[in-house]
């Protein structure tokens, strides 16, 4: 941005404008962190650290570091200027202590504290105070140290000078609410993931995760590169088409626009959209200007160099985005987001400000690299080809209303209910255990598709190819909502559907294919919360007349010491596969809806399920040995 440092100098108290209370934060977390969950324990190191990017980008800060402590509190660490500590002007009481503990009052306010700024809209440092049993802050500035410390968002002491220091900046140690969340226990590769992803959003910064729990790893991560590294470290186990990454950085008044792209030999697109750092997984107006000037380029160069010899060829945006890598990354002054979880840009001159920096400087790197613009156009055309065969295989994949029974599939055995919110589909692994499901289920909500063998591996295969595999194509006109282009979330038959495989190795191979197809077609399903993995028993033991079930071998030892005292020997069935069970022991463990166990599938971070599927499912051998190893300890043998 130009004029980053204007008027921060004057970073003080009264740029600190209070706007509300913080009575609420305690009663409904969720609606300021999302959830009380995994995904909300985390967002509150989020939170913290943004405060830091932001005086990064304020030009301030160049080190940042984030240790997770042995007793799982969270230090954060900066060498920025320091919270202000003056008296606020309307308050009376250090800025730094209205900064922990009133609702939206920070610098991000209009104050002259910050140009550019993320976060949740400044309520961060206060809702993660209020969300912890204590919090501890240490501010060096103005060649002094100062502490305070707060308790579940109320003030426990003074703010209170303890030393001198010829350094400035900021430390924060925070222990999450065990009364607030549903686990207190941070896991240090989703960690590990969103700060690398900051790193790389922020050229120069150099982020330190430690972690002092055992064993003790510790991660640097400064990229100078910027986002070129983070395409780089995107497309690490995948076939580059062409060797340089596209890339250019536009500043004019207060936008800017970074961008990174490169093409691999891959069958989908990976468009990851960022505004002021925070992700924008719905996009918005700058990822339509993006895709937009990606469309016109490609087909106006195209048409000038005779890769399109009819006048009334041309490529579509998903021919032109077909294995594509690619960051947009924004800064604006003033950005307004869609919705309280901001995950969509609305700004109305973002578009027109991408589109034409987009426009101009990648038919620039087309002209001047012939060579890579014919690779590149190239897999385009062949794209282009692969999608109208698709589109006449997608055809035969359509239902024509949602009660025309007769364009089903003949394996699947539907359920009566037509409310989509009411109905549910198991997929099931064979024939066997499909006809005990069939049987057991509830008639009325409960669909059953039976799954012969394991499905074709898609992330090796276009999607024309992919439509002429019987299994997928039955899923697809069971589903009714469509594929790739077609794709509409609102004629989904089934609000649940359910992956039910065997517990063993082939079992989760299976569900990894699913999870697969899932992924790089049908993504709004995993994203709207739709798609679940059934967990049937391992276990069945019997003594005397009661029969108990367990899903894990430390429940089974957790429930034979239990059982011990009990008189009679105790019979134990391990089950090898849903077909050993009968439909009355299916429907009992795995399929009723008072004792059954789901496990939801989510997508919390789009660039490591995008890493971890190319890895494991993908043509390069070497990455996927090398996750082997790395993970082998973690494994399970059943001899």
């Amino acid at each position: 941005m130009t004029e980053k440092k204007a008027n921060s100098n004057q970073y003080d108290a009264s740029q600190i404008q209070v706007l509300e209370g913080l009575e609420a934060v305690r009663k409904r977390p969720g609606m300021y962190i999302g959830s009380t969950s995994s995904r909300g324990l985390h967002h509150l190191v989020y939170e913290i650290v943004d405060n830091s990017i932001d005086e990064a980008l304020a030009g301030y800060c160049k080190n940042i570091s984030v240790t997770i402590q042995k007793d799982n509190s969270i230090e954060v660490v900066d060498d920025g200027r320091g919270m202000p500590v003056d008296n606020h002007p309307k308050l009376g009481i250090p800025a730094v202590e209205v900064i922990h503990t009133v609702l939206h009052a920070g610098g991000k306010f209009g104050g002259g504290g910050y140009k550019v700024s993320g976060g949740l809209h400044g309520v961060g440092a206060s809702v993660v105070n209020a969300l912890s049993t204590r919090m501890e802050v240490e501010i060096k500035r103005n060649g002094k140290i100062y502490t305070q410390s707060y308790e579940r968002g109320k003030t426990v002491n003074k703010l209170t000078e303890i030393g001198e220091s010829k350094k400035t900046g900021s430390r924060t140690v925070f222990w999450p609410d065990p009364e607030i969340f549903d686990e207190v226990e941070y896991d240090y590769s989703t960690l590990q993931h969103r700060l690398r992803e900051m790193a790389f959003l922020n050229k120069g910064i150099k982020i330190t995760l430690a972690d002092e729990r055992s064993p003790k790893k510790k991660e640097v991560f400064h990229y100078e590169g910027g986002l070129k590294e983070f395409v780089k470290h995107l497309n690490l186990n995948k076939e580059k088409i062409h060797p340089d990454i596209i890339y250019f950085e536009i500043q004019k008044k207060d936008l800017e626009v970074e961008v990174a792209m490169q093409y691999t030999d891959k069958y989908n697109e990976l468009v990851l959209s960022y505004a002021n750092n925070i992700a924008t997984t719905e996009g918005g107006t700058h990822m339509s200007g993006f895709k937009s000037a990606l469309t016109r380029v490609f087909n106006d160069y195209a048409r000038k160099n005779k890769f399109l010899k009819d006048k009334d060829d041309s490529l579509s945006g998903e021919d032109v985005r077909e294995g594509l890598s690619a960051i947009i990354s924004v800064k604006l002054t003033q950005p307004q987001f869609e919705g309280q979880t901001k995950t969509k840009l609305g700004n109305s001159e973002m578009r027109g400000f991408v589109e034409t920096s987009t426009n101009e400087n990648l038919m620039a790197f087309l002209e001047e690299n012939p060579t890579q613009a014919q690779a590149i156009l190239d897999k385009c055309l062949r794209a282009s080809r692969a999608r109208e065969a698709a589109r006449k295989a997608r055809e035969l994949t359509r239902r024509k209303s949602v009660l025309d029974s007769i364009a089903l599939p003949g394996k699947l055995a539907d359920c009566s209910e037509k409310d989509p919110a009411l109905s549910e589909i198991f997929l099931v692994e064979g024939d066997s255990a499909g006809g005990s499901a069939k049987q057991g289920r509830d008639r009325l909500r409960q669909a059953i598709l039976p799954l012969r063998g394991k499905i074709l591996n898609v992330e090796k295969a276009r999607l024309d190819k992919i439509l002429n595999s019987d299994e997928i194509k039955n899923m697809i006109t069971a589903f009714g909502c469509g594929i790739g282009s077609d794709f509409n979330i609102e004629k989904l038959r089934y609000h649940k559907i359910i992956i039910m495989t065997d517990a063993d190795v082939d079992g989760a191979h299976i569900r990894t294919l699913l999870l697969t197809f899932f992924y790089r077609y049908m993504t709004p399903l995993i994203e709207g919360g739709y798609v679940y993995a059934a967990q049937p028993p391992l276990f069945r033991t019997k003594k005397q007349k009661d029969t108990f079930y367990t899903y894990s071998e430390r429940e089974q030892e957790k429930l034979m010491a239990s059982i011990a005292e009990k008189p009679g020997k105790a019979e134990i069935q391990r089950y090898k596969g849903l077909g050993e069970m009968d439909y009355h022991q299916l429907w009992e463990t795995t399929m009723d809806y008072a004792n059954r166990t789901l496990i939801q599938i989510t997508l919390e971070d789009a660039t490591a399920a995008d890493e971890i599927f190319t890895t494991l499912m993908g043509d390069k051998v070497p990455p996927r040995k090398r996750f082997i190893e790395e993970n082998a300890k973690y494994a399970k043998l059943d001899i």
